[in-house]
């Protein structure tokens, strides 16, 4: 007898889209590439990242937020009052969908610091928005800030990720970059805030694998007023980058040489002045080192770029197709949507891709 066929998924699904000319397109695309993935997910996990999709007002922060209860919303709502000036609040438009179950509620914000707060706080805006999502996230019991940037929005729940698409009418969004995630989680739960992309400000990270270094990566990050507090791994990776990149103000390639850093043995063959840097980094930034299996794709307003841990435990495959840069978990799900593509190769171990966008907003 022929033994049945088995697959293994080899963890989540994730995938990016991104055009380089700041061209707009529906998630449509996006969803087609997920599709092809499906069986790397359990339903318990799907989210989108969209850059570009609020062009009618896009130096304003805009909050996505989930809610479990009134009430919840009700004390948000005078915390935004408060510290905010306001210029449109709504629901999240959805539709009803038989797959997605008991959703929280979901709301928008868009909103300015007041000039006063940031005076008596001595802050920047940024900064001032950031500690508006911690105190959202760890003193407003039932309320979870799913996004926090200008011009973006993560879009994310319970549910296979096409389902999650279809349930947030993502076809009616047009952005320049598209994220998204299928989860299968294995060692933390399925819920609403849990499921990727994470974000803080303009970044957001999808990811599959394992962050062994959860705990210590925690510590690091809290020591400078982020928390921790969404119950998975990848929340750690988007606040270091915010860390890194926004207040440390180091390159990109050189962040991905803390989370990926270079092994001991390979840093002792570089040159004099390759090892000190290295080493600085390793002996300054040791806490944020992201040990275990991951493949990521991290985004911003003006780049996307896909990571792989050191040894390249999981897949990650880059496409490229005129304007259009695709990274996904399979070279599939890239295919499905560009079956002719100039280059495609998979990333190489601890390597970042980084492709940029060559406008600020969409055309």
């Amino acid at each position: 007898m022929i033994p049945a066929l088995e697959h293994i998924p080899s963890g989540c699904a994730a995938a990016g889209i991104m055009n380089q000319s700041g061209v707009c397109i529906s998630g449509d695309a996006i969803l087609d590439m997920m599709s092809v993935m499906h069986s790397r997910s359990n339903g318990l996990g799907g989210g989108f990242a969209a850059y570009g999709i609020y062009p009618e007002i896009p130096n304003y922060y805009c909050l996505h937020i989930m809610f479990d209860t009134e009430s919840a919303k009700r004390e948000v709502d005078s915390l935004i009052e408060e510290n905010f000036i306001t210029e449109r609040e709504e629901k999240i438009p959805t539709r009803t969908i038989e797959e997605i179950k008991d959703p929280p509620l979901l709301w928008r914000y868009f909103v300015l610091p007041k000039p006063d707060k940031l005076i008596a706080k001595d802050m920047e805006s940024d900064d001032f928005v950031v500690k508006l999502v911690m105190l959202i996230n760890t003193r407003i019991p039932g309320s979870y800030v799913n996004s926090s940037g200008k011009n973006m929005g993560v879009f994310k729940g319970v549910g296979y990720p096409e389902d999650i698409g279809r349930f947030f009418m993502l076809e009616k969004y047009s952005a320049y970059i598209w994220t998204a995630h299928g989860r299968f989680p294995t060692n933390t739960p399925g819920w609403w805030a849990g499921a990727h992309p994470f974000s803080i400000l303009d970044w957001t990270v999808v990811h599959n694998g394992e962050i062994s270094s959860y705990g210590i990566n925690k510590r690091f990050l809290e020591t400078y007023g982020y928390k921790c507090v969404l119950l998975t791994d990848t929340e750690v990776i988007a606040y270091t980058f915010d860390l890194l990149v926004r207040k440390h103000g180091l390159p990109l390639d050189i962040a991905c040489n803390v989370v990926a850093a270079k092994f001991w043995k390979d840093i002792e063959l570089m040159s004099e002045e390759e090892k000190k840097l290295h080493t600085a980094l390793r002996m300054t930034y040791g806490n944020l080192l992201l040990n275990g299996p991951f493949a990521i794709i991290v985004a911003t307003n003006n780049y996307m770029m896909g990571l792989n841990d050191r040894i390249k435990l999981r897949p990650l495959v880059y496409g490229k197709k005129g304007d259009f840069s695709y990274l996904a978990s399979e070279e599939s799900a890239i295919r499905k949507v560009e079956s002719n593509l100039e280059d495609v190769y998979s990333l190489i171990a601890g390597e970042p891709l980084k492709v940029e966008v060559k406008k600020d907003v969409c055309a």
